[in-house]
């Protein structure tokens, strides 16, 4: 394009901001563009940012503020300018689409800069006059794969013959997910991302071709661009990781640049690195790849660690070794509860594309270590069933040590039952329901699968049980019938009767839908329990273990299935890891137990309690404090923070009510808490911090009589059988439709008779 020079003349509206403006192309700029529409072009552009931030090479500090500037310009024609100059000199390329749609491009501004064993992100400035809405391709002949790998395959195939890989240096990937859209916009001007990994250090020189279907390239080969590229060499970094004790360990370590960007690039990490995470694991002796320069590492072990931060600098040379001890503030294992997450999965949701690839154990094991999570259940569901159930051996998975366990069973999701609740199954012997060699051959409702999960020694419940028991009220508990439409703990309201669920899970959906519908329960007389969980990488992608429960095992020894039967017993607590509730105990009656009283008294309630937040109240935790209840995350300890003080409500809960409460200072420390509490009737009684821990009750019989706390929860209970039904009837299968009936029928009988029963509220 030739250098203009012209008059120009600016018509401004709301709609089209004209600009005659036409710069000279030369190796540092790209020309500006007119009869371009601001609205769209600054929506894009902002996209474009959240983009680069997500990808974790964001854009620095000074250009964001002024990419903020422009789009807040109120004249319009300005706002254009600026954000092509702020974004142009990003730009490694510049794409140029004709109006017959031919496809031509040459270099941008940008630094053409890669480093081994990374990724890095570019702009590319597409001009369209065409306003095609197809997908901008890119390929590079150096980029073509040199290996095909199957999913579960330990050798890799060769597709390239070994002269060729030399010139096989490098991939390059135009990122479309969001929040960008996959095909282009068909405005004007806009800005796509491209990627660009390199294998090797060095120079090397890469042939990139762009094009937005087929016969769209630009005769004499103007749509192919050979940029010479300066690799920097990247440095293995050996990591010595030790404990709060010495030590060595597994640990997760953030990376980041001066600019902020995150190493190893996320965008084609590969197992046991996910791409969804910043973070990566690393055990003590192991390596992570990093090009010279200064970093910010952020390193931790869990929710009960310090997140510790410092600064390194990696120096030009073969090698490099840094020392990283890591801080506790909470040991629970010590004090016999152990931790667990009953959720967790390998394959779908967050891991690829196609859920039936996924992730090996060697894999989930490290973030079980990384996360100091004692006990990690992987458990293979609908999307990834027949791919991951080959691990599945109804015992300890082999990579499991004496201090954490790793083991497979099974999720009933994507199963014909699904619509009446997802289901946990643990401890199975079988993965099989009998008779079935299909997933599609599988109950279409939950109770048989209960029932037979328990029937071989298993510990079963329901997954993510907030799903479908949405309030608008959000008091606990709260006479609102839900509509019981979703996929957690639905048909719990008629499973619970026939006494075939041991727990129903809680931490990773809004806290009032879970506990409403067990505190009802509960005051009915059933003893069914909690257990806490992730959904990773589903509900919560961050990491394994951002729900848990902790279970006692008085001897200190940890067992999977004492530790499954401590599930089962509700000798256990439920907790974001923010805060935790030991030693729990009512009258002397360990959590999970029985006390009994001769006549309505008191009774003491003992507990030591701990909690642990930031010292400085901040407004981004301000901002996390008052997300709504149905925003993540669902339990978190900063929900609880009083005021801008480092106190948090302890609370003893009673038939679902609060009846006293202590405010605790959240500095880290265990407390001696007590508190007497007078019963005129059978109770449970419960400890919580809400919405960040909640222990399992303990149950007080009074003079021999059954718990009947409520006629308002028995009343909820049997409206919410028929509700149940008559959201689940027409996916249950005729075949399936007698006995389901009958078996809510029994649950309806069962309310009715406990609302005669039950005392008044």
């Amino acid at each position: 394009m030739r250098p203009v020079r012209r008059i120009t003349r600016f018509l401004v509206s709301t709609a089209v901001v004209y600009l005659v403006l036409v710069l000279p192309l030369s190796a540092d700029t790209l020309p500006q563009y007119g009869d371009v529409e601001f609205q769209p072009l600054a929506a894009q552009a902002r996209r474009v940012v959240e983009a680069l931030d997500q990808l974790g090479q964001p854009l620095p500090e000074a250009s964001k503020a002024r990419v903020e500037r422009a789009l807040q310009q109120a004249d319009q024609a300005t706002g254009v300018r600026d954000l092509q100059a702020v974004l142009d000199p990003y730009c490694l390329i510049g794409v140029e689409i004709n109006p017959e749609s031919r496809v031509k491009a040459v270099q941008g501004p940008a630094a053409a800069s890669l480093v081994q064993h990374g990724w890095r992100v570019f702009l590319v400035k597409v001009h369209n006059e065409a306003g095609v809405t197809a997908e901008l391709a890119a390929d590079s002949p150096n980029a073509a794969p040199l290996y095909k790998r199957s999913t579960w395959s330990p050798e890799p195939k060769p597709t390239v013959p070994l002269s060729e890989v030399p010139q096989r240096w490098m991939d390059v990937t135009m990122f479309g997910d969001r929040p960008l859209k996959r095909t282009l916009s068909g405005l004007q001007v806009e800005y796509r991302i491209i990627q660009l990994y390199s294998r090797d250090a060095g120079r090397r020189e890469a042939k990139l071709r762009f094009n937005v279907g087929q016969g769209t390239q630009d005769l004499g080969f103007r749509s192919d661009v050979d940029i010479l590229f300066a690799c920097e060499p990247a440095v293995p970094v050996t990591l010595e990781v030790l404990d709060d004790d010495g030590r060595p360990t597994t640990a997760s370590f953030l990376f980041r640049d001066r600019l902020g960007r995150v190493y190893p690039s996320q965008t084609r990490r590969l197992a046991p690195d996910f791409f969804f995470h910043p973070q990566v694991y690393r055990a003590s002796g192991e390596t992570v790849l990093l090009p010279p320069g200064t970093y910010q590492v952020e390193f931790t072990r869990g929710p009960e660690y310090l997140v510790e931060k410092r600064s390194i600098t990696v120096p030009k040379a073969e090698s490099h070794r840094e020392s990283f001890r890591l801080k506790r503030w909470a040991h629970l294992a010590k004090r016999n509860w152990f931790s667990g997450d009953h959720h967790v999965h390998a394959a779908g949701c967050g891991h690829y594309e196609s859920p039936t690839e996924g992730v090996r154990p060697e894999d989930m094991m490290r973030h079980i270590l990384g996360e100091d999570l004692d006990v990690g259940c992987v458990l293979s569901w609908g999307p990834c069933w027949y791919a991951q159930k080959q691990f599945f051996e109804g015992k300890l998975h082999r990579l499991s040590t004496p201090e954490y366990l790793m083991r497979y069973d099974v999720e009933v999701s994507g199963f014909p039952s699904s619509h009446t609740g997802h289901l946990c199954l643990l401890r199975l012997k079988e993965d099989d329901y009998p008779g079935t060699t299909r997933i599609e051959e599988w109950p279409s409702w939950d109770l048989p699968v209960l029932q037979w999960g328990k029937e071989q020694g298993g510990v079963v419940g329901f997954s993510h049980s907030g799903w479908g028991l949405k309030l608008k009220d959000e008091r606990l508990p709260s006479y609102e019938v839900p509509p019981f439409d979703g996929i957690g703990a639905n048909e719990y309201i008629v499973d619970v009767v026939h006494d075939a669920v041991d727990f129903i899970s809680t931490v990773d959906t809004p806290a009032p839908w879970e506990l409403n519908i067990w505190y009802h329960t509960l005051n009915c007389g059933y003893r069914c329990k909690i257990s806490g969980e992730t959904d990773f990488p589903c509900i919560y992608g961050e990491r394994v273990g951002l729900g848990r429960v902790y279970v006692k095992l008085a001897d200190g020894k940890l067992d999977f299935d004492r530790w499954c039967e401590g599930i089962k017993q509700g000798r256990s607590y439920v907790s974001d890891g923010k805060s935790h509730l030991v030693d729990f105990e009512v009258g002397g009656v360990e959590v999970g137990g029985e006390h009994k009283l001769a006549a309505p008294g008191p009774v003491t309630v003992k507990a030591k309690v701990a909690a642990r937040l930031e010292p400085e109240f901040t407004p981004a935790l301000a901002e996390l404090r008052s997300r709504p209840w149905e925003a993540k995350p669902y339990w978190e300890l900063e929900r609880a923070r009083i005021g801008d003080t480092r106190m948090v409500p302890l609370e003893v809960v009673v038939n679902g009510l609060p009846v006293a409460r202590k405010e605790i200072t959240a500095d880290g420390s265990f407390q001696d808490v007590s508190f007497d509490v007078k019963l005129d009737r059978s109770s449970w009684v419960a400890l919580r911090i809400y919405p960040s821990s909640h222990t399992n009750p303990v149950f007080v019989v009074v003079g021999g009589k059954p718990i009947r706390a409520s006629k308002k929860s028995a009343e909820w209970c049997l409206k919410s059988v028929d509700q149940c039904w008559s959201q689940k009837v027409k996916a249950i299968r005729q075949a399936d439709r007698e006995a389901a009936e009958k078996a809510y029928d029994v649950a309806r009988a069962a309310y009715k008779k406990i609302l005669e029963e039950s005392a008044g509220d």
